[in-house]
């Protein structure tokens, strides 16, 4: 009885609840739930296409949803790695090595660099930052040619090093981990270095740990800058054993679209094998990346 009455009060709780809710609340969530649905319809697109069989590939206008899914597109995608001179396993540890090492670098170097612009005082600081600021304006095609005259100058054409060095500046990295780390106190600071803290410590025990949403936010732009990128690839590398598995899934593309429609399959699996690790990172760490999103602009 007991339990029941709970119950009824429960739902009269959430009745009374709905009857005080305005319409502009109600007009507000339809409109969020559209804006909604209407993003995620290019998610669905792309699971959707890489199981959709030829006869439904080609159809206009497209379908949004597969009728006749099929594990096809994914053998052949496979398939046009085993005709090839350099086996898939070693795109795929190009790719993720490249990847691990550049992000951890990213994170080592934007945090570091934030927490000096923050927490010390030296010549020129001002005008060092408003520098990087001012990088945020330039597109990477606008620096292109900077960057091959650094890499071949610096002797690193055909290495593993021309993949993980234009990757290492992250202005983005260093303003938004900047924006976190001036909200914590210098008194903390302050209070390690007595206890004997050095710097490099206090980075590591101290702002670190209090600055976790903004080191999800840079994780999540560094890898999607290195996962998806192909320029490195196609400027820097002269062996095909050196480059990465989306500049083979772009050439695989190109060599579809001139040779042959009937392996279109093999292009929209590859899309997809290569979208989903920035959907799972995004969606692991899309908490920290709303998070520094709207902190960055509090001051």
């Amino acid at each position: 009885m007991a339990e029941k009455k709970r119950r009824r009060i429960t739902v009269r709780y959430a009745l009374h609840r709905l009857r005080h809710i305005k319409a502009s609340t109600v007009v507000i969530l339809l409109l969020l739930t559209i804006v909604a649905a209407v993003s995620i319809l290019p998610i669905i697109y792309i699971i959707s296409n890489a199981f959709k069989p030829l006869s439904e590939l080609f159809l206009y206008p497209p379908r949004l949803f597969v009728r006749s899914p099929t594990l096809q597109n994914f053998y052949e995608f496979f398939y046009s790695t085993d005709v090839s001179a350099i086996p898939l396993s070693r795109y795929i540890f190009n790719s993720l090595f490249v990847m691990i090492v550049t992000v951890a670098m990213t994170l080592i170097f934007s945090s570091a660099c934030a927490y000096a612009f923050s927490k010390m005082r030296f010549p020129g600081r001002k005008w060092m930052f408003d520098m990087i600021i001012i990088a945020l304006m330039f597109t990477p095609e606008a620096v292109v040619i900077t960057r091959y005259l650094i890499v071949s100058n610096l002797h690193m054409i055909n290495t593993y090093f021309a993949h993980i060095l234009p990757h290492l500046a992250l202005p983005i990295g260093v303003f938004l981990m900047k924006q976190f780390i001036d909200q914590v106190p210098d008194s903390l600071c302050e209070a390690a270095k007595i206890d004997g803290a050095n710097e490099v410590r206090i980075l590591l025990n101290i702002i670190i740990p209090t600055v976790l949403p903004a080191v999800g936010a840079v994780m999540i732009i560094a890898f999607q800058n290195v996962w998806s990128d192909i320029t490195t690839s196609t400027f820097y590398m002269v062996d095909e054993s050196m480059k990465t598995l989306p500049y083979f899934v772009s050439t695989l593309s190109n060599a579809l679209a001139v040779a042959s429609v009937a392996r279109k399959g093999a292009v929209a699996a590859a899309g997809l094998l290569l979208f989903l690790p920035n959907f799972l990172i995004f969606a692991m760490l899309q908490k920290s990346m709303i998070e520094t999103m709207v902190t960055s602009g509090i001051k």
